[in-house]
């Protein structure tokens, strides 16, 4: 890969060791010498990345959709985890958090860390060694583990209407809640593919009552479960905060999705575009006992938040500058933001560089970052927006920014002719001067 200078101050913006080797008695020929321990390679590849870690693509497959086509993913490789498996309609960012697919081997939505052109270990090995140095004293103390991610998704139609459990539900199978949130990035959705719309929540008026009897029609076809529901017309540049047990049904938008680092839902629609959707899908993330309680089940649902007549003040979002940078060639927006039960768990952001412009950019914590538009550099590390990937290849639009870079700041320059765009997602309680949902409309 090609190497940069150190960037330095600009007039638009402030601006490892051999690997040992085990002594051993005269090897035989035909056996390698030793090699260093996983643990040498993790310290020695964070230390070389002076805090910017190169990451693979991470792709995932959902075996009940049909994908959109426009993760840039080359039209050979949507199969390339196999037909059964499912057309892969996902990618994931910075992810440490397993893929719950039926048939998915266990690295399945992990992200690995790229060094010399290869992937060498998982971010998920990396901050379990060195979790301090890469997430921050406090999200190790609290979480042990990096408890957030983001991906795309990108699908031809509709997902089913469902929900993700909350924390205490999700434990009762061993699992954890999930908050998520949407941007729908301007630069993905030039195409809007078959269904830009999608239903939250339901209407006021819905009883519990209504919701059992959808339930109980559930191998009668449609079940009906959107006729007790709003669709809502969805935009490019804009946003939602979806918190646990409030049921969605996300349109065909490609989505970008920071969320809390679990894979745990509950789909409570039975046909979606003309397929069927199996019941286990329902009862994936629900106790054995309670797989046929169809009052567990409807009781599952955050009712008050479901019948809000007020739901979009409530979650809508749109975005917000960080501060009026534009005269210096660059803008930081908050894209994501709010509290889920007034905790700050995950935010994001959209940065633009003009082009010719250098800009270093400090941020309170780490992140995950994704390249969505034009070229340039990040510390030391080439960012460039892919025009097609094949399944396996390694591409250079994606980065995990450690904590202490993060703090310091880190620099991104423009050395091409369009705009560079990127978004960035970060862990909880990192941000918490970002604005609350509602925000956009005093500013």
């Amino acid at each position: 890969m090609a190497k940069k200078p150190t960037p330095t101050k600009s007039t638009k913006s402030a601006a490892s060791g051999t690997a040992k080797r085990a002594a051993k008695a005269v090897p035989p020929p035909s056996r390698p010498a030793t090699l260093p321990s996983k643990a040498h390679v993790i310290r020695e590849v964070i230390e070389a990345s002076e805090g910017i870690l190169r990451l693979a693509p991470t792709w995932v497959p959902r075996s009940f959709l049909t994908p959109g086509r426009r993760l840039k993913l080359h039209p050979d490789d949507i199969y390339a985890l196999g037909a059964e498996r499912g057309g892969i309609d996902e990618r994931w960012f910075a992810s440490t958090t397993p893929a719950a697919n039926v048939g998915a081997p266990p690295d399945e939505g992990l992200s690995y860390v790229v060094s010399r052109g290869q992937k060498v270990f998982t971010l998920k090995e990396a901050i379990e060694q060195e979790g301090p140095r890469l997430i921050g004293q406090a999200i190790w103390d609290a979480y042990h583990r990096w408890p957030v991610y983001s991906k795309f998704f990108d699908n031809m139609g509709p997902i089913p209407h469902h929900m993700h459990q909350n924390n205490a539900q999700a434990a009762l199978v061993g699992q954890q809640g999930k908050p998520e949130a949407y941007y729908f990035p301007p630069q993905l959705n030039s195409i809007t593919n078959n269904f830009p719309y999608t239903f939250f929540g339901l209407e006021p008026g819905t009883t519990k009552q209504d919701i059992r009897r959808c339930l109980e029609r559930w191998k009668q076809g449609d079940n009906g479960i959107l006729d007790y529901s709003k669709a809502y017309r969805l935009k490019p540049g804009t946003g939602w905060l979806v918190p646990p047990c409030i049921l969605h049904a996300p349109g065909s938008l490609v989505t970008y999705e920071p969320q809390w680092g679990s894979d745990v839902f509950a789909m409570y629609q039975s046909m979606v575009e003309g397929r069927y959707v199996p019941w286990d899908l329902l009862i994936k993330d629900v106790p054995p006992g309670h797989h046929h309680d169809l009052d567990y089940l409807v009781n599952q649902l955050d009712w008050e938040a479901n019948v809000d007549p007020n739901f979009k003040d409530h979650h809508y979002l749109e975005p917000i500058p960080v501060a009026d940078t534009l005269s210096e060639g660059y803008i930081d927006k908050w894209v994501v933001y709010g509290k889920v039960n007034g905790q700050e768990l995950f935010t994001a952001k959209e940065l633009t560089v003009m082009p010719g412009v250098k800009v270093r950019i400090k941020d309170n914590g780490a992140y995950g970052l994704i390249t969505v538009q034009g070229s340039g550099w990040i510390g030391r590390q080439r960012l460039q927006t892919p025009a097609m990937i094949r399944f396996g290849e390694l591409t250079e639009d994606e980065v995990f920014v450690t904590h202490d870079a993060a703090r310091e700041g880190v620099v991104f320059d423009n050395t091409g002719s369009e705009p560079l765009v990127t978004l960035r997602y970060f862990g909880p309680n990192t941000n918490p001067n970002a604005p609350e949902v509602g925000d956009h409309k005093r500013r």
